[in-house]
């Protein structure tokens, strides 16, 4: 099949996973509410008692927490493809003369689409409660372009645990399980020097941390270091191991 077939099945396929949200909007709740009740909570009721010296906590906050809404943006994944799987719909669509691939590349592919509306929604959030830009805006939009990136290398992870799970319920409980502790043992929330000495270590060599000190850097100034490009790097290397497992785990999954 063709370059073009396949990109034009990869649009169908996501358009139809944009569409199911207006038509089921209790999704809408795991990637705007949800974040906007993290970010008033820590901003009222912890920002109080933590220390981040160099830079109000809303500022500190709010990059941590839009790359675990990014992280999380690709639930959607999860539930639809082990839907799909439960009602036998893959199946239906191994009968199609479509691409293989589309199935896989449609489904991230709209998760980039819902990530654009879940980052807007933080940003605005964030501007209501004090976060504010401290970078020009080239380095802005870098960071925003890393974001995104990375909301769409873990819509991989989401597609190898979807294409696992036995149920949508089993897909949603098992991202949630693995992901959250990963997000919490970093820097997103409180700073890493004031975790135990023995989670330290394991704190800053977290993948995550990586992303949210680069969103930090690019959104409001802090050191970068090295962390864009280890957060670059990593999100490289998580598309290609979770895509080749989601593939693998498809391909499994349809008998082929």
């Amino acid at each position: 099949m063709s370059v073009a077939h396949t990109v034009s099945d990869t649009l169908v396929l996501a358009k139809r996973s944009l569409l199911r949200i207006p038509r089921q909007p209790d999704l809408l709740v795991g990637f705007t509410v949800q974040p906007v009740m993290f970010v008033l909570l820590f901003v009222y009721v912890f920002g109080g008692a933590i220390s981040t010296p160099g830079l109000d906590y809303v500022d500190f906050l709010i990059p941590g927490i839009i790359v675990q809404s990014m992280t999380f943006g690709g639930f959607v994944t999860a539930l639809g493809l082990a839907e799909d799987l439960k009602k036998g719909l893959i199946d239906r669509f191994r009968s199609l003369p479509m691409s293989r691939a589309a199935v896989l590349t449609g489904r991230t592919l709209a998760d980039g689409g819902t990530n654009v509306v879940q980052l807007a929604v933080m940003l605005g959030v964030g501007y209501a409660v004090g976060f504010r830009f401290g970078t020009d805006a080239g380095r802005v939009v870098g960071g925003i372009a890393l974001l995104l990136f990375v909301g769409y290398a873990f819509s991989w992870v989401f597609a190898f645990i979807g294409l696992s799970a036995s149920s949508p319920e089993a897909s949603n409980a098992y991202g949630f399980t693995i992901l959250f502790p990963v997000t919490f043992v970093s820097s997103a929330f409180v700073p890493v020097d004031s975790m135990p000495g023995w989670l330290q270590p394991v704190a800053r060599n977290n993948p995550f941390t990586n992303m949210v000190n680069a969103a930090r850097a690019l959104f409001v100034g802090t050191p970068a270091g090295n962390q864009i490009w280890l957060a670059a790097v990593w999100s490289v290397g998580i598309v290609a191991v979770f895509g080749a497992l989601a593939v693998w785990r498809y391909r499994h999954a349809v008998g082929r």
